[in-house]
Formats: C-alpha cells, structure tokens, sequence
C-alpha cells in the first residue's frame, strides 16, 4: 500500500508540474513528446420503476457517482521512424451500480476503473515502427501493451467518451467482444498498411485469464484474439469526406456456453460452470461516416457476434445498431464547442436471452428473470469550451429505454457533467 501510494504522490506531482512548468518555447527543439489528460465525469439518475431487480441489476433509487482519470502520454523517437510510448495513467472513483445494470453502460471512463480508491498504473508501453514507402504507401508497426480501440474503429464524430459521447455503446462498436483487460489494455502486435485511399489493419493480442478480469494471457492454442478491419477513405469535390470501415474478429479463451448451462443448470444458472479450452467468438461490424466541410458529420455503426459463448472483456452486447450526428460550434460561432445527438438500440442472442430469464448473470447484468426486449438509448451532449483555457465543460443527457434488455424495468435517465483537459 505505501508503495502504491508513493506512485499516487509522485505521478500527481509530475503531473502538476508539467501543467504549471511547460515551456512552450522549447517545444520545438525536444525530441521527445509529452501531452496530459484529466477527464472527470458526475452522473445522477432518478429513481425508476422496476418489478424485480437481481444481483447485478441498475439500482433502481436515485443514484449518483464520480469517476476520474489522468493519463500522461511520453513518446520518445527512438531510431528513424520508430518510438517509444509510455502512458501512465491514474484512475478512480466509480460508476453508478458499480457500473452494473446496463448493456451500453452510461459512462464510457468506467470501462478504465477497477476500484474506487485512485490508482496508478502503465496504460500504454510499446515500440512503434513506421515505414514510408512513399506518399501514399506507409506501414505500421506496433509491438507491446496498448487499447485496441486505440487502432480500430476509429471514428471522428463517435469514439471518445472523454470528449464526446459517453454511452458505451457509442464509444465503439457494441457486439465487438475486443481483448482487454478490466481497464481497457491488452498485450499484442498490431500492424496497419496504407496504400492510396485503402487502409488494411491487423491484431493478434492476449485476452483476459477470466470474463472481466485484470491479467490477461497469450496462448496460440487457448487463449486469443485476432482482429482484422478494411478502410476505404472517399473525397468528394465539395472537400467532404467520408470514411467506412468493415471490422471482423475471432477470439478464443475459457468461455461458459450459454445453451449448455441453460440446459444442465439446476437453481441458478452459472456460466462459470460451463468454461473449457478452446471456445470461440467471432463477430464483424461496419463503421461509416461523413464529415462535411467541418461543419458537421454523421455516423452508423452496425456490429454482430455469434452470442453462443460468454461476453469476456468487453460488455454484453451481441447486436447493436447506432445512428447519429456531430455539430461543430463553428456553425453558431463558437469555434471550439461541439454537440451531438445519437440513438443506440442493443440485442442479446438467443441463448443469451434464455440465460437471463432463467436467472443468470454475466459480469454486467443479471435482474434475476428477464421480459427481453432490445435496450434502446438515446444521448445528446454539448461540449463548451472555456475562453482562453484548454478546460471544456459537457452536459450529458441519456434516456434508456429497457435497461439490461428488460421491458419490467426503466425506462431511466442519466444527467451527467463532464469536465475535461489535455495539454
């Protein structure tokens, strides 16, 4: 324990003096790169009304929770075209439920905290490689611990919840099971290849030793997950610009097997109970945007796992569709503010759907029973920037609609207030 709090002390103290000590003059004649972020988000829901609710259930009284990160990102070249990155980070606080209760959870930061006291760890440490053929062939290469969704399905209007929208089911990708530990991280080699207006993108990482869990582990044989997305980039004449990406995935690790428990439970279902070697997941999702004349821009995401086996790392989601758009300040001049509007609908499979009913719980949700119906959310935000700082404060509104797959349940509202940094 002094050990981890020493770390508290001296990260807390590096990070204050890089917001109060940075000389801005000698920025260009370093070498090396360091950038500070802080995101700290208040959310409140109502009470709302439910028939039953069970162990992992969103409480159904009036509910409130902070939750807090810190991340200093250090990249130093290394050698021509390669670097090194490393990213401690400092997280703490909590959602709301214990961030239980909700297939598209409504705070997308407490996917990165395991517990409520402020803790401190490596986010990111990896050697990145470049290689530039020429203007438009270049080749990446990145060997180490970072965020999947550092390097996928990524999306310029939706995919931060530090700065945009904070459900997660709109942070990437709802039904993409991806490999990561409790905070986000995994282990693996990553490699991207850019030739003209095409990006091709490939993965093969560590998943976690357990559903949710803080180890994660390697092995060719049990333990595994290989992610590959094709980019197609459009230019229209006018300057607009849009982008789709086609994502599929395959993991493999211990997972439980939901019509197998379903049919050997007795009392409780428990899909701990089914876990063996060897079982697979596999999913694909599409990802589209239009960005015009940095005004605005629209997103959709659709995605799809087979839902035959536990969620592991991600959230339980095994379809989700998401649509929505991205107005920029400059429109009503406010350069620097930014809003948006976006509607999420989630489903479960059908052997997910019965294991609920029956009673099971996942590491997200569980009411004890289950009157399935398709979790729909909608959310709007807008981001105000603070004149002559580098501080944004962003209102939140949600409206979940059959939290947890449940029509006996909800609907329920989210206020939430986000407040954000980065230097």
């Amino acid at each position: 324990m002094k050990i981890v709090n020493s770390l508290f002390i001296l990260y807390c103290f590096i990070s204050t003096t890089f917001l109060f000590a940075q000389n801005p003059k000698n920025d260009t004649i370093e070498k090396y790169s360091l950038k500070y972020q802080m995101t700290s988000i208040y959310q409140y829901h109502p009470a709302f009304n439910a028939k039953y609710s069970g162990d992992n259930s969103l409480k159904n009284v009036e509910e409130r929770a902070l939750s807090l990160t810190s991340t200093l990102y250090f990249d130093l070249p290394v050698w021509k075209g390669a670097k090194i990155s490393l990213n401690p980070e400092m997280s703490g606080g909590e959602g709301v439920s214990g961030a239980k209760g909700l297939g598209g959870f409504a705070n997308g930061e407490t996917f990165r905290i395991g517990q409520t006291k402020p803790v401190v760890y490596m986010a990111r440490m990896l050697l990145e490689q470049n290689f530039d053929f020429d203007k438009l062939h270049n080749l990446k290469i990145v060997l180490g611990k970072f965020g999947l969704s550092d390097y996928f399905d990524g999306n310029n209007f939706c995919h931060d919840p530090r700065t945009q929208f904070l459900n997660w089911s709109l942070m990437t990708q709802g039904a993409w099971d991806y490999a990561a530990n409790t905070r986000g991280y995994t282990d693996g080699i990553y490699a991207n290849y850019q030739f003209n207006s095409w990006q091709i993108r490939a993965s093969i990482d560590a998943l976690p030793t357990v559903a949710n869990g803080p180890n994660v582990s390697f092995s060719f044989k049990n333990s595994n997950a290989i992610n590959i997305e094709l980019e197609k980039e459009v230019h229209f004449a006018n300057n607009d610009t849009s982008i789709i990406k086609l994502l599929g995935f395959r993991n493999v690790a211990a997972m439980g097997n939901y019509n197998l428990t379903n049919t050997i439970y007795i009392g409780q279902p428990d899909i701990t109970s089914t876990r063996a070697d060897g079982r697979t997941k596999y999913g694909i999702g599409l990802n589209a945007e239009y960005g015009h004349a940095d005004k605005w821009g629209a997103f959709t995401r659709f995605s799809y796992n087979d839902g035959k086996n536990e969620t592991w790392a991600f959230t339980e989601i095994d379809q989700s569709a998401t649509l929505g758009i991205n107005l920029k300040g400059k429109m009503w001049n406010r350069l620097n503010d930014f809003g948006g509007i976006a509607l999420a609908s989630n489903g479960l499979s059908a052997s997910h759907q019965k294991y609920q009913q029956l009673g099971g719980n996942g590491f997200m949700i569980g009411d004890g029973n289950l009157n399935y119906g398709t979790e729909k959310i909608a959310e709007a935000f807008y981001s105000f920037a603070i004149p002559k700082t580098n501080f944004t404060l962003s209102p939140d509104y949600q409206y979940i609609i059959n939290p947890g797959y449940n029509k006996d349940r909800g609907p329920v509202q989210f206020l939430s207030l986000r407040f954000h940094t980065e230097f």
